[in-house]
Parts: C-alpha cells; sequence; structure tokens
C-alpha cells in the first residue's frame, strides 16, 4: 500500500492527512464503532501511536546492531488496557503527532547504512527500512478501514 518516494516524505504527507481529516471530528464521531465489538475512532488512533513506538523501538534496537529477538505484542490487549475512550480525541490526536514526529527525528538523523541492518522482531527477520514501510502500510491500512467503515457508514453521526 505504500507509494513509491522518500519515506520521510510519505510519512510526513500521512501526518498532515491524518490531522486535516481528523481533526474537526466531535467527541461523539470519535467514539463511534462500527459494530459492538469493533474499536472506536479514539481506540483506533490510540493503536496507530502505540503500534508505531513499538516499530519505532524496533527499528531503533535494530539500527543500533541488536541482535536478539525483539518481543511482539498483543495488539487487542494493548488497546484495551489503554483506555483510549476516556482520553480526548483532541489528547489523542496530540500523542499521535508526537510519536509520529519522534519517529521522522528518529529517521533522519540514521546513517544511511543503518537501513539495511537485519534484526529478528516478534520471531520473523526484519530490516530498519522494511520496518519504517510497516509503520507508513499500518497507518495506511486503518485510514483505508476509517474512511471505508467507519466514515462511509449510514449510522456514522453526522
Amino acid at each position: 500500500m505504500v507509494p513509491e518516494g522518500n519515506m520521510m516524505d510519505i510519512l510526513e504527507m500521512q501526518r498532515e492527512d491524518l490531522l486535516k481529516r481528523l481533526n474537526n471530528l466531535s467527541e461523539e464521531q470519535a467514539n463511534y464503532r462500527y459494530g459492538p465489538e469493533k474499536w472506536s475512532i479514539k481506540e483506533v488512533i490510540g493503536h496507530l501511536a502505540d503500534t508505531e513506538r513499538y516499530m519505532a523501538y524496533r527499528l531503533f534496537c535494530i539500527a543500533r546492531g541488536e541482535k536478539a529477538n525483539l518481543p511482539g505484542h498483543n495488539e487487542e490487549d494493548f488497546v484495551k488496557e489503554a483506555m483510549f475512550d476516556t482520553y480526548s480525541f483532541r489528547t489523542l490526536l496530540e500523542d499521535y503527532t508526537s510519536v509520529r514526529n519522534a519517529t521522522l527525528q528518529l529517521l533522519k538523523n540514521l546513517r544511511d547504512d543503518v537501513w539495511t541492518n537485519w534484526g529478528n522482531a516478534n520471531g520473523f527477520p526484519v530490516t530498519v527500512r522494511a520496518l519504517a514501510f510497516i509503520v507508513a502500510g499500518h497507518e495506511l491500512h486503518h485510514m483505508k478501514i476509517l474512511t471505508e467503515r467507519y466514515f462511509q457508514n449510514e449510522d456514522f453521526p453526522v
């Protein structure tokens, strides 16, 4: 799903697009779920920030030469434990922005040669470059879901 181009530009454009598309949502809209067991929009945004934190940590470790297997995580448990619906939507957008800015700063400061460093995350071999693409692709995936299953749903609050 990630287009060709400079990874920094892609991640910056994603940040701007997400904020432009979500900045004016009301709390009612941000609490919307398209199904009984589905995440609210708040939970999706919290999940994006948490997952990016996790991927950036892995990316950082592998860029610095870590050879140990980096652990996985259970996204359902993380979202449940975080209780994102108790946060204001503004706070979640600020958190997402902070995380994305930190990821961009980390990537900006990487030496060119470490982008191809190999490591192991959750039992799978992965490169620094691949992790950056996973961050971008993960957000694209969830923005597509938000568009198709939330915003286009006839029950979405206006």
